[in-house]
């Protein structure tokens, strides 16, 4: 379980040093300065925690289903991002609300990685017994501040294509989906399974998916003509 889970903290972290990889650098060192700060004025919180009150949230179900939730609007949202990127890219012309959506879209940094940033904010202080909160506190600050502009230039170098990092970044937010579903819900299921077969639900559900095929069809027959 705390494989997955830091794995899936892994893929997170690499989904927003590919994010930030199609901005400026002026706009990644200001990401970087809120990141460093949100690190610094937070570990009087961390300091709080406990390695067993972490492990009590990792084996809480309710506590995961919502994670996985948050995880799933994340996911949504950068995927949504790699489409609308490659929309644009294809010289589609988009309405101003719309517009105004992409630009969102584009500044949104991800719901996640804030919390994996005090995950390993606490990580760091329980691994290093001894020494000043605070100094540890505002140095894994400092470092957030160096590393995150420095991995966004190692990542534009390694792909200078932004092509493959709009294509790996979308696969890799689709990996976090399947991580997030494995590692937050853990086998657990919100109804129980059931070995028959209704199959009146079934030839409904048929019908409703038939009748959505033939109004699609019939719709996209109707725009071409008027095209």
């Amino acid at each position: 379980m705390q494989t997955l889970v830091m794995l899936l903290m892994l893929v997170i972290c690499a989904n927003f040093l590919l994010k930030q990889s199609f901005h400026k650098m002026l706009f990644v060192c200001a990401v970087a300065l809120i990141a460093a700060l949100f690190v610094g004025f937070l570990w009087p919180v961390a300091i709080e925690q406990s390695k067993m009150q972490i492990s009590g949230w990792l084996a809480n179900p309710a506590l995961m289903l919502d994670t996985s939730v948050i995880l799933t609007i994340d996911v949504a949202l950068q995927m949504w991002f790699c489409i609308a990127s490659a929309d644009r890219a294809s010289g589609a012309k988009h309405k101003k609300a719309l517009r105004l959506w992409l630009y969102l879209l584009d500044i949104f940094p991800g719901l996640l990685f804030f919390g994996v940033l005090f995950c390993l904010l606490v990580m760091v202080i329980f691994s290093l017994p001894g020494v000043s909160f605070a100094l540890l506190g505002w140095g894994f600050a400092a470092t957030v501040l160096v590393c995150l502009p420095l991995g966004v230039w190692v990542v534009r170098k390694i792909l200078p294509e932004e092509s493959i990092r709009l294509e790996l970044l979308f696969l890799s937010n689709a990996l976090a989906a399947v991580l997030g579903v494995v590692a937050t819900v853990n086998g657990r299921t919100a109804t129980a399974g059931t070995s028959e077969v209704n199959w009146l639900a079934l030839a409904g559900m048929a019908g409703l998916q038939a009748l959505g095929a033939m109004c699609g069809f019939f719709l996209r027959k109707i725009k071409i003509k008027h095209k």
